[in-house]
């Protein structure tokens, strides 16, 4: 608000000076609002914005009514920015704290999806054959998928779609994807697959029993049942059919692995991790690396390419992974997840245990400091792939780069003492 023109100079010296002290006493005041005001700009957002857009798409106005029926704002979604509040800065966004690969790979959540997933193996044979004959996408990967995203549909999905999505198109930090996402929902809700009101989404909105955001919904989604619907909040046979033909699109190689787990020569560089230094698996073969298992490499893998894969760097298993594996990582941009759905569908249809080498307690570190690190690598010409806080393959081989040429045992995985020497 201006005030430099106002003639009641003084009653805003007043004003201000009490939002002042209000400041002082609750640090968080910045962000209060007047919610039954945003929620009235809120409405008028949807009717000013959305529904323009909705109807474009070919929306009724019926199914957008029925929609945001009863939808108010959801304040307890988190990354929101109220109109009027300041932008959460990059720094305070990466206060997480980030641990062990390991935590990633609980007892209880392996064995839980591998028991699950045999018991759905055989309970939707003939679809998951279907599916795997049409897409090429084996059946232990689509069920690790399903166990991994909804826990094969048992986890209750809670929120209403249309309410997440209309808060975090209203009011986030990546509103325009998210009203882009909103749209979408509606041209799904028009469309009949699902009544509005039965719409269930995640906090972040992803819906149904594979978590496709609605845009994914609407390339990917498939009908698995032959109802003429493609229905993956209800039908099991749906969700198969969608996460296959997902995967299928993505550039899932029909007949090849995911990866394997391979003991890494002491004398190589863990710096050799990445999809961008691929080679065929019979060089890294040459090189030294074996399969844990003691089995050699399958032979018609032998002449593809491979790439390095070390999520943990030295402190943690190690795999040559395929083109495949990178697939996965379009479901969710996260090494972690891919190998946990490789390795569970393993677990699945092969029953292999866990893998050979443990995952090191490395410690927990905020995003802030492994962004420290990230800062300090670029500022001497390293590529740590965007400092985002999170020890990515571009970041983990950095750091192996950065310790080989300071004399330091390469572990290539960042910890304490490395923040340590970085801010000094």
């Amino acid at each position: 608000m201006t005030v430099g023109k106002n003639t009641a100079w003084s009653r805003w010296v007043g004003v201000l000076i009490a939002i002042a002290c209000m400041a002082v006493v609750f640090p968080f005041a910045a962000q209060a609002q007047d919610r039954s005001a945003v929620e009235r700009q809120f409405q008028a957002w949807l009717e000013a914005t959305v529904w323009p857009r909705a109807r474009a798409e070919g929306v009724s106005r019926r199914t957008f009514d029925a929609a945001f029926s009863g939808v108010s704002l959801n304040w307890e979604l988190p990354d929101l920015v109220p109109p009027g509040a300041p932008r959460r800065t990059p720094k305070q966004q990466r206060q997480a704290e980030f641990g062990s690969p390991g935590r990633y790979f609980s007892r209880g959540g392996i064995d839980g999806a591998t028991s699950v997933g045999r018991a759905m193996a055989k309970r939707h044979a003939t679809t998951l054959a279907a599916v795997e004959r049409s897409t090429g996408v084996p059946a232990r990967i689509i069920l690790a998928i399903w166990g991994r995203e909804s826990g094969y549909g048992r986890v209750d999905i809670p929120h209403n779609a249309f309410e997440v999505l209309g808060t975090k198109g209203f009011m986030s930090t990546r509103a325009d994807y998210f009203t882009g996402e909103l749209i979408a929902a509606l041209v799904i809700a028009e469309a009949q697959h699902v009544p509005a009101g039965r719409m269930k989404s995640s906090w972040a909105g992803a819906l149904g029993q594979p978590q496709f955001m609605p845009s994914s919904f609407l390339s990917y989604a498939a009908d698995g049942d032959g109802d003429g619907h493609a229905d993956i909040w209800r039908s099991d046979a749906d969700t198969i059919a969608s996460i296959g033909t997902y995967l299928a699109r993505h550039g899932w190689v029909s007949g090849r692995d995911w990866g394997f787990e391979v003991r890494v020569p002491e004398t190589l560089s863990c710096a050799l991790e990445g999809p961008d230094q691929g080679r065929p698996i019979r060089d890294w073969e040459a090189m030294g690396f074996a399969r844990v298992s003691g089995r050699p490499f399958p032979e018609h893998e032998r002449g593809s390419e491979g790439y390095l894969l070390m999520p943990a760097g030295r402190h943690g298993p190690a795999f040559v992974v395929t083109p495949n594996f990178y697939v996965l990582k379009e479901y969710n941009m996260s090494d972690l997840y891919a190998l946990f759905v490789g390795h569970v569908g393993d677990r699945i249809q092969f029953g292999v245990g866990d893998f050979a080498r443990g995952w090191d307690d490395v410690g927990r570190l905020y995003r802030s400091e492994i962004a420290t690190i990230q800062q300090a690598l670029e500022a001497t010409g390293h590529d740590v792939g965007g400092v985002d806080g999170l020890p990515g393959f571009k970041t983990r081989r950095s750091i192996g780069r950065w310790q080989e040429a300071n004399g330091r045992q390469p572990t290539c995985f960042p910890t304490a003492s490395l923040v340590s020497a970085f801010s000094k």
